[in-house]
């Protein structure tokens, strides 16, 4: 029977790739000239560290750009809240990976509200979707291209 895998997955070395040409760019700025201001990269967070929150917000254009040319979906970005702390100011950005279980539950009920001729399971951070036809298949890709979930999405491990 034809299968294949919903995941939502980040490239972290491109994403470690992106961050490294931002960093660089940042210390070549000329309106960066003589601040500490740098990206961290340590699993999947990213700090920013500045002297103040507008150079905060240019450093997320600069790493978003980077991001993007790197081909990493910024959708899969959360980004917090700036903090300052006495002349420094820091923000945190997490790289969401997986399927947690509510957008999971969502991606399955709706397969299951459209009546199609598939199943899906919900199998740790990743949905399998099984039916007799490759047809049926693709429209739950359409299906799930075509919904605005918040989260970006892959299709892998596809088998006929």
């Amino acid at each position: 029977m034809p299968s294949f895998d919903v995941v939502s997955e980040v490239n972290m070395h491109e994403a470690a790739n992106a961050v490294d040409q931002a960093n660089r760019e940042v210390s070549t700025r000329f309106d960066f000239k003589g601040v500490d201001a740098r990206f961290e990269l340590k699993d999947a967070e990213i700090t920013l560290q500045a002297e103040v929150e507008f150079q905060l917000q240019q450093m997320l254009d600069i790493l978003q750009n980077k991001l993007h040319k790197r081909g990493v979906d910024i959708a899969c970005m959360e980004i917090d809240e700036p903090q300052t702390t006495g002349r420094q100011a820091h923000q945190k950005l997490t790289l969401k990976q997986g399927l947690d279980t509510p957008l999971a539950k969502k991606i399955v009920k709706m397969i299951k509200d459209r009546k199609m001729k598939v199943q899906s399971a919900i199998q740790g951070g990743k949905v399998r979707v099984t039916g007799k036809k490759r047809d049926d298949l693709q429209q739950v890709i359409a299906l799930l291209k075509e919904a605005k979930l918040n989260l970006p999405l892959q299709y892998n491990n596809f088998r006929d």
